[in-house]
């Protein structure tokens, strides 16, 4: 397996937006309603959207593996010495390989030559994947953030924490 982890292109987008689309979904299957799934993919997940988001900078490192966007991650600073992951998943297909690791690794590498000493990141309730990985990297759970969505619907997010 080669990996490179490398800044996203346009041409990416496509990809991109797929592997977030079906990662978000994972996270809050049996959580959340279908048709607030669906609001959510369509308005963050296009590919012309992703797209933009690319020029903007949101996303931060693409994972490729032998050629194949495996994975993405994004973040950025949310104040001096203050980080945050915003967007983070990796294809099913290529889980449990390093490849989160990875990508983790080069966007914290980032945060700290900004000067990032902490680093934050919010983590759906009921998260299988995502909650278990912070855990293991040094994150510490802080609070709950409840959020009411145009469906009605309450959003439950743990909140951690870890120092760099």
């Amino acid at each position: 397996m080669k990996l490179v982890i490398r800044r996203p292109v346009i041409s990416d987008a496509l990809k991109v937006a797929v592997i977030c689309s079906e990662g978000w979904r994972q996270t809050v299957e049996g959580t959340m309603s279908e048709p607030f799934q669906r609001s959510i993919v369509s308005f963050w997940y296009t590919e012309e959207k992703v797209a933009g988001d690319i020029r903007h900078g949101s996303y931060s490192y693409v994972a490729e593996v032998d050629g194949v966007v495996a994975g993405v991650i994004g973040g950025g600073m949310t104040a001096l010495d203050t980080s945050e992951i915003f967007v983070f998943y990796v294809d099913r297909k290529y889980r449990f390989r390093g490849i989160g690791k990875e990508l983790l690794a080069k966007i914290t590498e980032s945060h700290r030559k900004r000067g990032a000493v902490c680093q934050w990141v919010s983590v759906q309730e009921g998260n299988g994947y995502g909650l278990p990985f912070y855990e293991a990297r040094g994150f510490v759970y802080q609070h709950d953030k409840k959020t009411k969505t145009a469906t009605g619907e309450v959003q439950v997010s743990h909140r951690f924490r870890r120092k760099l």
